[in-house]
């Protein structure tokens, strides 16, 4: 009797219930929290990659003339706007692509962490991005984002961005020594 007396106490007894739910709950809204932070630190990364390949464009199309010194400045700004983020597999590389006879063909190419596409090669461009005779700053940028919680990411994520962009000063941005 007395031992029928105890469970029906314990059956009965809802303290710690609360205690209880959080421990089995807890685990679960820390993950829950921790990739969260990690998926928008990712995110941050991407967006950032965008910028810099958006920036590097933009920079070069505003001129008629660069040199291979002015692209190599202008791959350190990308790495500045990469800030606070490792930019050691940071990888750009900016091309003048003009469509002549109907072909893409590039006519200069200088690359940081990628190799510069050769002269008078040819490229596919999106359709209708160019017509006969027009050329395109073409800037492409690739960045190998690692999580630094390799529990819930693990492993290199690669992001890429190709942006796109008319000269603006003349029909084509030379540049001597690409």
């Amino acid at each position: 009797m007395k031992k029928l007396s105890l469970i029906r106490r314990w059956t009965g007894d809802e303290r710690g219930v609360s205690a209880v739910e959080f421990a089995m709950l807890a685990p679960i809204l820390i993950a829950f929290y921790m990739g969260m932070t990690e998926f928008c630190q990712g995110f941050m990364a991407q967006k950032r990659m965008g910028h810099v390949s958006a920036t590097v464009a933009d920079l070069v199309a505003q001129d008629e003339k660069v040199s291979a010194a002015t692209i190599d400045d202008l791959f350190e700004i990308g790495g500045l706007i990469m800030s606070p983020f490792s930019t050691t597999t940071l990888h750009q590389r900016v091309s003048s692509v003009t469509r002549t006879g109907g072909v893409d063909m590039v006519d200069w190419s200088r690359g940081d962490g990628m190799t510069a596409r050769a002269k008078d090669s040819t490229m596919t461009l999106p359709a209708d991005l160019v017509e006969e005779g027009q050329s395109v700053i073409v800037a492409e940028v690739s960045y190998d984002y690692d999580s630094a919680a390799d529990y819930l990411m693990p492993g290199l994520t690669r992001f890429s961005h190709t942006y796109y962009l008319r000269p603006r000063k003349s029909d084509k941005t030379t540049c001597s020594d690409c």
